[in-house]
């Protein structure tokens, strides 16, 4: 007999349905998480994000790995989080994707090769980040980053920024042309590029999603008072490396930008 007040099973499987999709956003948005993250994100117990997550694993959607230690390792099982899976990323608004690739692979043999590719990217970018200009020239000089994070999510990016210990980083949890990028990094090196126009200094790409990172991350060094965007920039490397990529708000180490990726290519 059905308890008084409950939902028809129709619907409460659509609330569930509902409810799988946040937790996989969250993950999308914040990168990868552990189960306390996520419930504390999303108000719910941590039972009902393990009971979602063992759902999202099941269908290939997310899969678990083991959360990086950073200094002495403490006793016990090392904490897991959760990331989205290469299939868990298709699911949301991934763009060009197979076309692209060939257009792509067409420009490269028949219009000039590679650096042909990497004018295309430009002017892609360029024509772009007219609106990422505005934001961000609309925005006071220490706003700046958070004002591209901002413009960068309505183009679907889910960017953040956040203060790094001599800067600041640029976090772009998600990227709706990866499975180009895999293939094409002149994406990312163009998009690199534009970021430094923008942001009047020279930054340095960490980690690429397009690479197998959780994040995209870009670091942008503090601009010393009066140093102009044309010359005067500090270089982001500094006295020592910049910090680690940012992956649910935990320093990880950046990948080597000089490392292949899975298509044999060098990512940005």
């Amino acid at each position: 007999m059905k308890n008084v007040g409950e939902a028809p099973a129709e619907e409460l499987a659509t609330g569930e349905r509902s409810t799988r999709n946040r937790v996989a956003r969250s993950i999308l948005d914040h990168g990868p998480s552990t189960v306390a993250d996520l419930a504390q994100r999303l108000g719910l117990t941590q039972a009902a994000v393990r009971r979602h997550l063992d759902s999202l694993v099941g269908d290939n959607v997310v899969e678990a790995r083991e959360k990086r230690v950073y200094g002495a390792r403490t006793r016990g099982r090392p904490a897991k989080v959760f990331a989205l899976t290469d299939g868990g990323r298709d699911a949301f608004d991934q763009s060009y994707d197979k076309l692209a690739v060939e257009a792509l692979r067409w420009i490269e043999r028949n219009a000039g090769g590679e650096a042909a590719v990497a004018a295309f990217a430009r002017d892609r970018i360029e024509a772009q980040a007219e609106a990422y200009r505005a934001a961000v020239e609309s925005a006071g000089p220490a706003r700046r980053t958070e004002a591209l994070a901002k413009a960068l999510s309505a183009d679907g990016y889910a960017a953040t920024a956040r203060h790094a210990p001599v800067g600041e980083q640029l976090c772009q949890h998600h990227c709706p042309v990866v499975h180009v990028a895999e293939q094409y990094p002149q994406l990312c090196e163009a998009e690199t590029e534009i970021f430094s126009r923008l942001l009047g200094t020279h930054v340095q790409r960490l980690a690429t999603i397009a690479h197998g990172d959780g994040v995209c991350t870009t670091f942008i060094p503090d601009v010393p008072q009066g140093a102009e965007a044309d010359g005067d920039a500090p270089d982001s490397g500094g006295d020592g490396d910049p910090p680690g990529a940012c992956v649910s708000g935990t320093p990880q180490t950046a990948s080597s930008t000089a490392s292949a990726s899975k298509a044999g290519r060098n990512p940005a």
